[in-house]
């Protein structure tokens, strides 16, 4: 769900650079030196995931990973999240510097907003519980991903309707994967090493 370079408006750039710029301040400053590496490995994750694309119609789908991002990071997937996108736009053309920005925003405040629902879940103890809450933190997240994505391109004018449309249905199939895959990790970890879970400060 990249947004690629001179699409969008001024206006929706500077909101979506707001956003991500308040995001990755409060991130960073919530990040301690001991997550920098779990941050790291996680940036990675997100940086590979959403390098591989299938065609789907007249747009593309892929894993985004950001439902687990903030499960595990909280508002550290924001800074996370950026510099995937940095060095994707810089070293293979995906998105691109000035919608740096907005693409942060839409794939990061989903994370961390359904990482704050579904806490409760996430840390509850249960394997059940957990699985649901990592399985609705991880599709949730993709989907609000799907509809920020539609309001920046129908924001910017009525021309990118249908290509928002076509969007973000393509990327429906993908909430079901991801909710799939960040309740696995989720209850995963909550056997091996819920501390993981439990420090994400969201």
């Amino acid at each position: 769900m990249h947004i690629s370079e001179g699409v969008l408006s001024a206006p929706v750039l500077l909101g979506g650079a707001a956003v991500a710029a308040a995001g990755v301040a409060v991130g960073l400053k919530r990040l301690g030196h001991d997550r920098i590496p779990q941050t790291a490995i996680l940036s990675s994750a997100f940086f590979v995931a959403s390098l591989i694309h299938v065609p789907v119609g007249v747009t593309s789908a892929h894993l985004i990973l950001n439902g687990l991002l903030g499960a595990i990071l909280g508002w550290a997937a924001f800074p996370a999240i950026l510099v995937a996108l940095l060095l994707q736009a810089v070293l293979f053309q995906f998105g691109g510097l000035t919608v740096l920005g907005v693409n942060t925003a839409t794939m990061a405040l989903p994370a961390v907003l359904c990482a704050w629902a579904f806490r409760p879940l996430l840390l509850s103890g249960n394997s059940r519980k957990a699985a649901l809450g990592g399985f609705l933190c991880g599709s949730l997240a993709v989907f609000l991903a799907g509809i920020l994505v539609a309001l920046a391109l129908i924001g910017t004018g009525e021309a990118f309707r249908t290509a928002a449309l076509a969007i973000f249905l393509a990327n429906l199939p993908v909430t079901v994967i991801e909710g799939l895959v960040t309740a696995a990790a989720v209850v995963f970890l909550g056997h091996v090493k819920p501390e993981i879970l439990s420090s994400a400060q969201t």
